[in-house]
């Protein structure tokens, strides 16, 4: 043993330290769920929070109501603050005042329910007039595992977000399809967003920005693109 040990510089002991590196940034993201009541908004964010199915009979979400849950995409954690809407007529007013603090949107409608597809329309309407020009929006037919009941095709899911340029997924919050890969894109889009060193640099393009660097793969490009290699991994 040395005579004289190196000693510890910040306790001057004579312990080796293990020092951990800063906890990452955390950064905040808004995002509300949008749709007709009775599509499954709540049990789609129970799902995604909790893990679990709220079965039988509840009551309807009145006003607004809202929960957290931190992801961590790319290094990054994304801390996402979902608000769940009313989606009755008589508590729109309640909803619009919401708007324009969301960074995304994720617009349900119940594929066993004609009129809650037909409201998509007036729902993106309500979004264009009052949410911020560059939130993220993506169309999502819920309840897929009620296949006997189906009476709105994927297909015109599909072709309905290609009118409106926004992505799409069927979802079920019963058996959690797709649940959890709609929030994860949404955050890693949204993470990529985030301030980042020097190093990167953005190009400006349709879908938003795309993040450059010799280092990491491009993780900023818009949410439509995201989904192909995200549902890979689910």
């Amino acid at each position: 043993m040395s005579p004289n040990p190196e000693r510890c510089l910040c306790c001057r002991s004579r312990r080796r330290h293990t020092v951990s590196p800063p906890a990452p940034e955390l950064t905040v993201s808004q995002v509300m769920l949008l749709g007709d009541s009775g599509v499954g908004k709540t049990c789609f964010l129970i799902q995604f929070k909790d893990r679990a199915f709220l079965s039988g009979t509840f009551l309807a979400t009145v006003g607004i109501d809202f929960r957290n849950k931190v992801v961590r995409v790319d290094g990054v954690n994304v801390k996402l603050q979902i608000w769940d809407t009313a989606g009755q007529e008589r508590f729109r007013s309640v909803t619009h005042a919401y708007y324009r603090e969301a960074q995304a949107l994720l617009l349900l409608y119940d594929i066993t329910n004609r009129t809650s597809f037909d409201n998509v329309r007036a729902w993106l309407t309500e979004v264009y007039e009052n949410a911020h020009k560059d939130v993220v929006i993506m169309l999502l037919g819920n309840k897929s595992d009620v296949t006997g009941s189906r009476v709105i095709r994927k297909e015109d899911g599909e072709s309905l977000a290609k009118e409106y340029g926004v992505p799409f997924m069927e979802t079920s919050a019963k058996t959690g399809m797709n649940v959890e890969l709609a929030f994860v894109a949404v955050a890693k889009y949204l993470g990529a967003l985030t301030p980042v060193p020097d190093s990167y640099h953005f190009n400006i393009g349709p879908w938003g920005p795309t993040l450059h660097s010799s280092t990491i793969p491009q993780r900023g490009y818009g949410v439509t693109a995201l989904l192909p290699t995200l549902k890979a991994q689910f």
